[in-house]
């Protein structure tokens, strides 16, 4: 087995550190970048937040684009949430205790089953993300009844890649399995690599976090799909057959 982490710069060290205790080899290649930006001025920030009951955080980048933000002036009565357990230590990292999705289901699905999203009517909930983000979660609560707000803390992008060099090192690396963390990462991988190499993409096993991003790449015909249930270290060893 030879691992391509695709992960944004600097976050792949947890499953290089892992990967390396195995005895695995792997290959770095960030297919996504991230940069700050708000959708609300400062003004705005501190009266949403101000005024929020819970704050539900997607990713661990909404928690550090965030904090930069605001420098770590959180409100002390809101009831705070987390999509996921690299998430949520984060939060934690930060003084903040919060709840997390199910083990089971660490997404948007996950949430939507936690007792403290069951009754909403009328609540203030912000949810904290990066620009374009999925409406599921906030379309839900909304049909709850809740009053709900976004603060976009950071966008996304593909880092300048040589594609046809980059997938030459790829397959002269060896490269026949293939971790994926967002359904950003998976768009990018796939206009990375020429219609030419398309069927060696193919018989590539592609480790996805979720059922959406499983269902996405079935639609780009990707064949050799696993699904980790979450994005973290511990669920993608899982799914590599590692842990």
């Amino acid at each position: 087995m030879k691992v391509l982490l695709t992960r944004p710069e600097g976050r792949n060290q947890s499953m290089i550190e892992a990967l390396t205790q195995r005895n695995v080899s792997y290959f770095v290649t960030p297919l996504l970048n991230v940069q700050s930006t708000s959708n609300l001025n400062s003004a705005e920030i501190e009266q949403t937040l101000k005024q929020a009951d819970i704050i539900i955080f997607i990713s661990t980048n909404a928690v550090s684009f965030a904090s930069q933000i605001i420098t770590n002036q959180w409100p002390q009565n809101a009831h705070y949430l987390a999509v996921g357990d690299a998430t949520h230590d984060a939060l934690i990292g930060l003084g903040i205790d919060a709840e997390k999705a199910p083990e089971d289901c660490q997404q948007t699905e996950g949430l939507l089953t936690l007792e403290s999203l069951s009754k909403v009517n009328n609540k203030q909930i912000v949810i904290v993300r990066g620009r374009g983000g999925r409406e599921d979660l906030a379309n839900e609560l909304i049909n709850r009844g809740a009053k709900l707000n976004y603060w976009e803390v950071y966008k996304r992008g593909c880092p300048a890649i040589d594609a046809s060099d980059i997938c030459q090192q790829w397959q002269s690396f060896g490269i026949d399995t293939i971790i994926i963390t967002s359904g950003g990462i998976l768009d990018n991988l796939v206009k990375t690599v020429p219609k030419e190499l398309f069927a060696w993409l193919q018989t590539c096993h592609i480790i996805v976090p979720s059922s959406r991003v499983f269902e996405k790449a079935k639609a780009y015909g990707l064949a050799h799909v696993s699904n980790a249930t979450a994005a973290n270290t511990n669920a993608m060893l899982a799914a590599l057959s590692l842990k």
